[in-house]
């Protein structure tokens, strides 16, 4: 007789702060270090075999990871956002920590307040990892996607049968490294019953994922909203950090605010995770929290930053500039014409669109410059370079006050090589405006014969009251897909003329 049984985990943690971490963060290191040094006890040369030991065949382990990214591909609806997933060798040694306690919980308890974490075990006859991963999948069949319209603003739960979490964890997009360990335990308690020679899989996974009140991942075109990181980069619908697969769209690389969790509306004490013991499926309302995601058009960024180390795409053209660049390290190749491996704000400086105290600046990519020519301009000193490399100019930002009516069509139509567009500043009450004289075409993306300050009411950049609006001049879509959203109704319109755009929001 075979058994095979489940669980996956679903948590909080007790402190919000302390729980997220960055994926490559001193202190995640640090905690699975020392269950690596549980798994060595001596650390010493003679332990070195040690060190190469692994709790997993690499047959398994490339047949893990390759499914993953199979799944996560392949979800419907389909991801804007999905990241392609790596092993993580970091992971693989906690995983075997825990794989050889045979417990069957999730654990241990204080690594677990930064990584997410599926488990599976069996006995009888052989089932492979990738058995198991695929049977995490396939809790799919009762999961309901939450649309970002049911979220208002909390993602509702939508799992229809015992357990759907490790289906969200294997999807849940900013997840992008595994590591995976199996173990066969003499005895395990499972549940009260006591099996013999159990195969005990335990994978797991950073960033976590799994955030009660968040849909695992963002609908849309694959690759249409990766991080500005992966520059573009897509493979098979995953966004992926190599040599990008599809030539890049002007819209791409959509630029998030760092995920952070918020209070729950209904009580300001801290937020309760789901159970993490293993049980049987019961129903359990814990408390929601929310991880918010404001998309901006300009990014923060260091004095020292380059332009090659940011992403490619019309969405990655906006820089807000700290104050006090003008001393700081980072070089400037060129004037005018300034070569990729320039600092972007002191590149600005030099060319007098900013001084030290910083603000906005809008960069223009160009083609295979052939030389850059050094001059002292403004406190900068920059250096020539003798040889092609990619360039880049920058512009100063402007700022515009419209009314309720004003068209992306009117003050920055698409263009073909750039379209940078002035932030504007949204009076109240353009919520009133009758549609016929404001009309909002479109979701998401508008029609550029719509109303700015309306269109940007309906995505929920600002409210009612008004404020500062970033814009993307966008080419034209054959179609719009007219929505009810935030008290405004858009139309539907096919086969359109002008171009398009979209709205972002502006740091206060």
């Amino acid at each position: 007789m075979h058994r095979l049984v489940s669980i996956a985990l679903l948590f909080l943690g007790a402190s919000l702060a302390a729980s997220l971490f960055l994926p490559d963060s001193l202190e995640l290191r640090q905690l699975m270090q020392r269950y690596q040094d549980e798994l060595e006890p001596n650390g010493t040369k003679a332990d070195a075999p040690l060190r190469t030991r692994r709790a997993i065949r690499w047959s398994d382990r490339e047949e893990i990871l390759q499914l993953h990214n199979k799944l996560r591909g392949e979800v419907y609806p389909t991801s804007s956002n999905m990241e392609y997933m790596v092993w993580d060798d970091e992971l693989e040694k906690s995983a075997t920590y825990w794989a050889e306690q045979c417990q069957w919980e999730h654990g241990p308890k204080d690594l677990l307040m930064s990584i997410g974490q599926n488990l599976a075990v069996h006995w009888g006859r052989y089932r492979s990892p990738a058995y198991h991963v695929q049977a995490w999948y396939d809790e799919v069949k009762d999961y309901t996607y939450p649309y970002p319209h049911e979220c208002n603003p909390w993602c509702p739960e939508r799992c229809s049968g015992p357990m759907c979490t490790h289906y969200t964890q294997l999807v849940w997009a900013t997840t992008n490294r595994v590591g995976c360990a199996v173990h066969t335990c003499p005895r395990m308690n499972v549940w009260g019953e006591i099996w013999e020679n159990a195969i005990y899989l335990v994978c797991n996974y950073s960033p976590k994922g799994n955030w009660i009140g968040e849909a695992p991942y963002q609908n849309g075109r694959p690759c249409s909203q990766c991080p500005p990181s992966y520059g573009g980069g897509c493979r098979d619908n995953l966004c992926y950090k190599g040599d990008p697969e599809r030539h890049e769209s002007p819209d791409m690389n959509e630029v998030e605010k760092p995920q952070e969790p918020v209070q729950p509306r209904t009580t300001p004490t801290r937020p309760q995770p789901k159970p993490f013991l293993p049980q049987k499926p019961a129903n359990t309302n814990p408390s929601s929290t929310k991880i918010t995601r404001t998309t901006y058009l300009a990014q923060n960024i260091k004095c020292e930053t380059k332009m090659r180390d940011k992403c490619k795409g019309a969405a990655c053209n906006r820089y807000n500039c700290p104050a006090n660049c003008l001393n700081k390290k980072g070089k400037v190749w060129g004037t005018l014409y300034y070569d990729v491996q320039s600092s972007i704000c002191r590149a600005a400086i030099h060319y007098g669109i900013i001084d030290n105290n910083g603000g906005l600046v809008d960069v223009t990519r160009k083609d295979n410059f052939p030389f850059f020519v050094k001059a002292t301009k403004n406190g900068v000193e920059s250096f020539s370079k003798y040889k092609p490399g990619n360039a880049f100019t920058v512009s100063r930002v402007e700022e515009q006050t419209i009314d309720c009516y004003t068209t992306v069509a009117e003050i920055c139509p698409f263009k073909a090589s750039t379209s940078h567009c002035p932030r504007v500043f949204c009076p109240a009450n353009c919520i009133n405006e009758p549609s016929y004289w404001a009309p909002v075409v479109g979701s998401n993306i508008y029609g550029d014969g719509s109303s700015i300050c309306r269109a940007a009411i309906h995505a929920g950049v600002i409210k009612a009251s008004g404020g500062y609006v970033d814009l993307l001049a966008l080419d034209k879509r054959k179609s719009y897909t007219g929505t009810l959203k935030n008290g405004i109704q858009s139309e539907s319109k096919t086969n359109s003329e002008g171009g398009s755009f979209r709205v972002f929001a502006v740091r206060e």
